[in-house]
């Protein structure tokens, strides 16, 4: 299955997903003919159990994102080409980064009638910002002045604020968004679900709302058979540009990617997001054109639990130790055998599509080098215990890979590995946020937003909402809020360019390869097309009569 989304995590080996986009960079699948399709259809798509109620600020696996995404709109999403796209908002507008103005469309309206102002945006923001209510992509509102405030940084600290300074209602249409810094990328970050609006419902009851969410999005919500199912159904009120084409998705929960894939080839499924390791191999001769094989923008690295005994007593661990583990895998090999061609070897942290991707940004760490991995391991200081473990989910297929890379270690370094499989992606993100992982985590990423600072801040800045391994540098701290203070978009993402091929001093984690979407669908339906996110844009799924 999928994953983790960034503060969108993914979940599967062969395919990972969570952003935003909804009409960004889509390929694959086939046009239909209106005469034979059924406007009102409902089809299913393969899923896992959300990790969370659905929350627009606690969701950050794929799951619930791809929930998520058709329940709730946002401000703006993105193209395959950088460029924002306008969706709740008529406008974004910034003259210096640091004071952005925000006007809505008019008519746009939740799905229990109620109308989405400017209100519903700034209460809704700084509700997931506020520290008394937990959400996991609070972070998200760092950059807002008086986040501080709010969410102070001490543990145990109470709010000495309830709302963000930063944020100003003008008129039911039109708030103003003043930031403590500059952050040219700012407006992109709008895309993500954390800053989705919500409805007054769901303030009289917030437990009830994240069992029943009510959302501004293309789809409403109709119900959750807990481990069995999610259905929604189409908002026949829905203002934005990207209306459904069917009746409605009904996601079904799976525990494994090859009973998902029985059931697309019996009829029993009509949408799979990604095909199991085992069936990889014939997947595109069994579903002819209906397979799906192509790139999307998110990466497979292994992370590093730097809070683990193992790292960090008695002293924390030299990055030498990282890079000569980096260089015993021998990605390669690895990529064309055990996965099949599915994936391309990394050569940096930043996925491919994304503005400032650069080729070789590791230098030669990610090359296949074992002479040099056990230099570099002995010069560290060597592996305490000479033993490592990887932590990921059972449910996601990503046991024979992890297998694959334990062995090239072995036999290249002589270091023991050993996977260490829990048995679904809620258990894996569980020791995540619980400090339990004891050596090493699969970490797989997918974009939020499509500018490199979401694979560089978002992950590895102290405290970010997806740096889940504890890593933390001052000094690369400071460099990340350099990149982000700077006047242009253009500027920060060249700053990004310099810290991410700078990484290779810091080894937060170890890029593996970038992703593609190895999936399939039913006869049942067309249009299936992928996003950059990796993700299937439902709304534009077609169900015949």
């Amino acid at each position: 299955m999928r994953g983790a989304k960034s503060a969108k995590w993914v979940v599967g080996a062969i395919v990972v997903a969570l952003a935003a986009t909804a009409c960004g960079g889509g390929k694959g699948g086939s046009g239909s003919d209106a005469k034979g399709v059924d406007p009102n259809g409902i089809f299913t798509v393969e899923n896992g159990e959300p990790e969370k109620p659905l929350y627009t600020g606690d969701t950050m696996e794929s799951y619930g994102s791809l929930v998520m995404r058709g329940l709730y709109s946002t401000l703006v999403d993105y193209k395959a080409d950088g460029s924002l796209e306008m969706i709740n908002a008529e406008s974004v507008t910034t003259t210096d980064s640091k004071t952005w103005t925000v006007k809505l469309k008019q008519g746009w309206t939740f799905h229990d009638g109620t109308p989405v102002t400017a209100k519903s945006y700034v209460d809704a923001w700084n509700w997931n910002a506020n520290v008394n209510n937990a959400m996991g992509l609070s972070s998200w509102f760092a950059d807002i002045k008086g986040f501080d405030k709010v969410h102070p940084e001490a543990e145990g600290a109470k709010p000495t604020a309830d709302k963000l300074e930063g944020l100003k209602v003008v008129d039911d249409s039109t708030f103003t968004i003043e930031l403590s810094q500059s952050v040219p990328y700012f407006g992109h970050k709008l895309a993500y679900i954390a800053f989705a609006p919500l409805a007054d419902s769901f303030y009289k009851d917030t437990k009830a709302a994240g069992q029943n969410p009510v959302g501004n999005g293309p789809y409403k919500f109709k119900s959750w058979d807990h481990k069995k199912q999610i259905e929604v159904v189409r908002f026949d009120g829905y203002k934005g540009p990207n209306k459904a084409k069917n009746g409605g998705v009904i996601y079904k929960n799976y525990t494994g990617l090859e009973a998902a894939y029985e059931d697309l080839k019996s009829g029993n499924l009509d949408v799979i997001t990604q095909v199991g390791p085992k069936d990889l191999p014939v997947y595109r001769q069994d579903l002819g054109d209906r397979a799906v094989d192509e790139a999307y923008s998110a990466i497979q690295s292994i992370a590093v639990a730097f809070y683990a005994d193992q790292w960090s007593k008695p002293k924390q661990v030299d990055p030498k130790v990282i890079q000569g583990l980096s260089m015993a895998i021998d990605r390669a090999t690895i990529t064309k055998t055990v996965l099949n061609g599915t994936r391309e070897p990394a050569t940096g942290w930043v996925a491919k599509g994304v503005l400032g991707f650069q080729e070789n940004a590791a230098g030669d760490v990610t090359k296949y080098d074992p002479a040099k991995a056990k230099e570099l391991i002995k010069a560290g200081g060597g592996v305490p215990g000479n033993k490592i473990s990887i932590q990921f989910n059972a449910d996601g297929g990503h046991k024979e890979w992890v297998d694959a890379v334990c062995n090239s270690i072995q036999q290249a370094t002589g270091v023991q590995c050993v996977g260490d499989g829990k048995p679904d992606f809620q258990a894996d993100l569980t020791a995540r946020k619980t400090k339990q992982v004891k050596s090493l985590y699969r970490s797989g990423w997918v974009l939020d937003y499509p500018v490199n600072a979401n694979f560089i801040s978002d992950l590895f800045r102290t405290g970010a909402g997806g740096n889940q391994g504890g890593f933390s540098n001052k000094e690369l701290d400071a460099k990340i809020a350099a990149a982000d203070t700077v006047k242009t978009l253009d500027e920060s993402v060249k700053a990004y360019q310099a810290i991410e091929k700078d990484l290779v001093n810091y080894m937060p984690s170890i890029p593996l390869w970038y992703y593609k979407v190895n999936a399939g669908y039913s006869e049942k339906v067309s249009g299936v097309k992928f996003g950059q996110d990796g993700d299937p844009i439902l709304t534009g799924v077609e169900v015949k009569k």
